[in-house]
């Protein structure tokens, strides 16, 4: 159990490294004062331009991949694993998302979590990644609300993980992640039921035929 506990502490001390943070520093720029004060990857595309955000998306994504795909691997010495492989990815891989969302580097002030779950989906369950992308698509265009597509991609994972055949940990992480998404899109909920989300209308089909 102490193992789990330890390898869970270092994905958590992963995830806490925020690419846009971290990048912003090579800028002397803070993205939680623009925008819409969060230091996600969407808030990194608006106010920093296309480089920096795919930068920011690229770091944390990767922060996914490395707490399902390497961190779970780690064998401490004298300490025997309480859990599975696919257990452990699966806790590695919640333990970097909640990281990202609440950074102790940061002051507990991170990103929504997206972009990590989207790492840690590639190492458990790679195939859910072509349903995940093509509901985010789909609502995005009807929309114009990422934060919107953002959450019911999150759902879409629950059936996806269903029909790939998910362990029941998997589907854990798969139903944990998609209520994760709409607490730490709380705001954006407020804010769509204000009138007042910003709206990505390039992105709506029906501006593509104007």
């Amino acid at each position: 159990m102490l193992n789990t506990i330890l390898i869970c502490l270092l994905a958590y001390l992963l995830g806490s490294v925020s690419g846009s943070l971290l990048l912003g520093a090579l800028r002397q720029v803070d993205i939680r004062l623009s925008g819409s004060g969060n230091a996600g990857g969407t808030n990194a595309f608006r106010t920093q331009g296309f480089r920096f955000g795919l930068g920011v998306a690229v770091i944390d994504i990767g922060k996914g991949v490395l707490a399902a795909a390497v961190l779970s691997r780690i064998q401490l010495p004298g300490l025997d694993p309480m859990f599975s492989m696919p257990a452990l990815q699966v806790f590695c891989g919640l333990a970097a998302v909640l990281g990202h969302c609440f950074p102790v580097w940061h002051g507990f002030r991170g990103g929504k979590g997206a972009a990590t779950a989207i790492g840690v989906v590639s190492v458990i369950q790679p195939l859910a990644l072509a349903p995940l992308l093509l509901t985010w698509l789909l609502v995005l265009t009807l929309s114009g609300w990422v934060g919107l597509a953002t959450m019911v991609a999150g759902f879409s994972l629950v059936p996806a993980f269903l029909c790939l055949g998910a362990s029941p940990v998997q589907l854990g992480f798969a139903l944990s992640v998609a209520v994760f998404l709409v607490f730490t899109h709380r705001s954006n909920i407020r804010r769509m039921l204000h009138g007042e989300e910003y709206r990505f209308e390039k992105a709506m089909w029906r501006n593509w035929l104007r």
